[in-house]
C-alpha cells in the first residue's frame, strides 16, 4: 500500500488479475497493447474514484477505442496509457516505465538519490507542490519549504509537467547541479541544489532535559520507510533506560510512505483502539488496531504541520483519537487516499488509487488533514533564521509549546489525575 501517492510511495506487488478478451478480437499477449489493457483492467477493477471523473461506461469505450489501434513500441503505447489515467484527474494514479518503478523501489529501501524533495501535484491549479524537503538533504540544507510551488527546473518552465516529468529533470549524476524556481509567498526563489546520494535513516532521538529538570525524549521520525518501525523501537527503548519521563513526537515535514510502518509504529504508542479502517469504492473496511504491544505508556505529545501527510496524518490521528497523545502545531497536509502499486509485464508499474484513509473515530483525512489541539506557529522572522539544528531544542518555539504541554501532563499525572481531552481535568495538558 501506498502511504503517499506521488509523494512517498510503498511497494505491494500484485497480478493485474482477471482479464477481458480483447476488443479487437484478437490476442494483445506480448505486445505493446498488453501493458495497456493490464492498467485498463486494474482501473476498471479497483479505483476508488475521488475526483467525480470516473465514468464506467466511458471507461470501457476507452479501452475499445486503444486496444483498435497500432502501437509502434513501447513509447507509444506508454504515451496512451498516461493520456488514459489523465482522464481520472487523479494525481495519484499514475503509470510508471521500468526505470521509473525501479527508481520508486529505491526511494522506499531508505536510500535515494536526488536533493531530497518530495513532490506532489496540485490537482486544482496543476502547479508542482514540495509536500516536504527531507532532513539532511542538499533541499532542506538550501532552505526548500513545505508548500514551495516549483516554477522551473534549470529555467525551463514546469507547465505541464506531471511529478514523473519533474523528478526525471531533477535526478541526475551524485554531484552535478540543478536549479529550482520556487514561488513562495508571491515571490520566486532560484535555489542552486548539488545532487547526492541519501541515506535516509528515518528516526532521530535524544533525550532533552527541561527547563524544570524533567528528562524529556525528543524522537523525530522523517519518513515511513522500510527503516522507520525498527529505528522506533530502538529509540523508543534507549530514551526508556535512559529515564524519559515522556516523550515529544515530530512528525513535522514527514510525507509519509509506508502504511504497514506506520500501523507498527501507533502499536508500538497505543496499547488497544483503533489506529486506522480503510474503505474502498465497495464500501469495504479494513481495520487496522492495536495489538497489545505498546513500549511505553508516558504522557506523549505529537508534533505537526502542513508538511505531514498521509502515513504522518493516519499515526498523529490515531493517537489523538485514543486519547494518548495531544496534537502541537497547524493542521496537516490532508492527504488521505490509498494507492496499491502493481508491477506489470514489461517491467513498468503502475500507482493506482483504491481506498481512503479513515481515523479510528471516522475523520476523512483526504483534504481536511488532521488539525492540532494547540496551535503553535512559527513567526517570519523565527523561520528566516532557523537551521535544523534547531529543531527540538529551546530555539524552536513548536516543540517548546510541545514540552510545555507534556510537561503539564507529567504534572497532571504526579497529582494523581490521568489526562483525558475534553474531561474537566484538560488543564493539566494546556501550556
Amino acid at each position: 500500500m501506498l502511504g503517499v501517492g506521488g509523494v512517498a510511495t510503498a511497494i505491494g506487488f500484485s497480478s493485474p488479475g482477471f482479464s477481458l478478451p480483447s476488443a479487437s478480437g484478437g490476442s494483445i499477449r506480448d505486445s505493446p497493447k498488453e501493458v495497456i489493457d493490464q492498467v485498463w483492467q486494474i482501473v476498471y477493477r479497483d479505483y476508488l474514484d475521488s475526483t467525480g471523473s470516473y465514468d464506467e461506461t466511458t471507461w470501457r469505450q476507452l479501452r475499445s477505442d486503444l486496444l483498435s489501434k497500432s502501437y509502434g513500441g513501447s513509447a507509444e503505447s506508454y504515451e496512451a496509457i498516461r493520456g488514459m489515467l489523465s482522464s481520472l484527474d487523479d494525481p495519484y494514479t499514475r503509470f510508471l516505465d521500468p526505470k521509473e518503478f525501479k527508481e520508486m523501489q529505491i526511494d522506499t529501501s531508505g536510500e535515494l538519490l536526488g536533493v531530497g524533495i518530495q513532490l506532489s501535484l496540485d490537482k486544482v491549479t496543476k502547479e508542482l507542490i514540495v509536500v516536504s524537503p527531507i532532513e539532511g538533504t542538499p533541499a532542506s540544507r538550501a532552505g526548500v519549504q513545505p508548500k514551495d510551488v516549483i516554477v522551473s527546473i534549470d529555467g525551463a518552465s514546469t507547465k505541464g509537467m506531471t511529478t514523473e516529468d519533474a523528478v526525471k529533470l531533477i535526478r541526475g549524476p551524485e554531484g552535478t547541479d540543478v536549479v529550482l524556481g520556487l514561488r513562495r509567498q508571491g515571490q520566486v526563489l532560484n535555489v542552486p541544489l548539488k545532487r547526492a546520494r541519501i541515506e535516509i535513516h528515518a528516526v532521530k532521538s535524544t533525550l532533552n532535559t527541561a527547563p524544570n529538570g524533567r528528562k524529556v525524549g525528543y524522537i523525530r521520525l522523517k519518513q515511513f520507510n522500510a527503516n522507520a518501525s525498527r529505528e522506533m523501537r530502538e529509540a523508543i527503548k534507549d530514551l526508556e533506560s535512559q529515564g524519559a519521563e515522556g516523550y515529544v513526537l515530530d512528525l513535522r515535514s514527514n510525507p509519509g510512505g509506508l502504511l504497514e510502518a506506520s500501523v507498527d509504529i501507533a502499536r508500538q504508542w497505543l496499547n488497544e483502539g483503533t489506529i486506522v479502517s480503510t474503505r474502498t469504492r465497495e464500501g469495504i473496511r479494513d481495520v487496522r488496531r492495536a495489538t497489545g504491544s505498546a513500549i511505553t505508556d508516558k504522557p506523549l505529545v505529537v508534533l505537526i504541520d502542513q508538511g505531514s501527510a498521509s502515513a504522518s496524518e493516519i499515526l498523529s490521528g490515531a493517537l489523538q483519537d485514543n486519547s494518548r497523545a495531544q496534537l502541537v502545531g497547524q493542521k496537516t497536509f490532508g492527504k488521505g487516499l490509498v494507492q496499491a502499486v502493481r508491477g506489470l509485464a514489461d517491467g513498468s508499474g503502475l500507482t493506482v488509487t483504491i481506498a481512503k484513509y479513515l481515523t479510528p473515530k471516522g475523520t476523512d483525512i483526504h483534504k481536511n488533514g488532521i488539525k492540532p489541539d494547540i496551535s503553535a506557529v512559527m513567526s517570519e522572522k523565527e523561520i528566516k533564521n532557523f537551521t535544523i539544528d534547531d529543531l527540538g531544542t529551546q530555539r524552536d518555539s513548536q516543540y517548546r509549546t510541545a514540552e510545555g504541554t507534556l510537561l503539564k501532563q507529567i504534572k497532571g499525572m504526579q497529582a494523581g489525575t490521568t489526562f483525558q481531552p475534553g474531561k474537566a481535568n484538560l488543564s493539566y495538558a494546556l501550556p
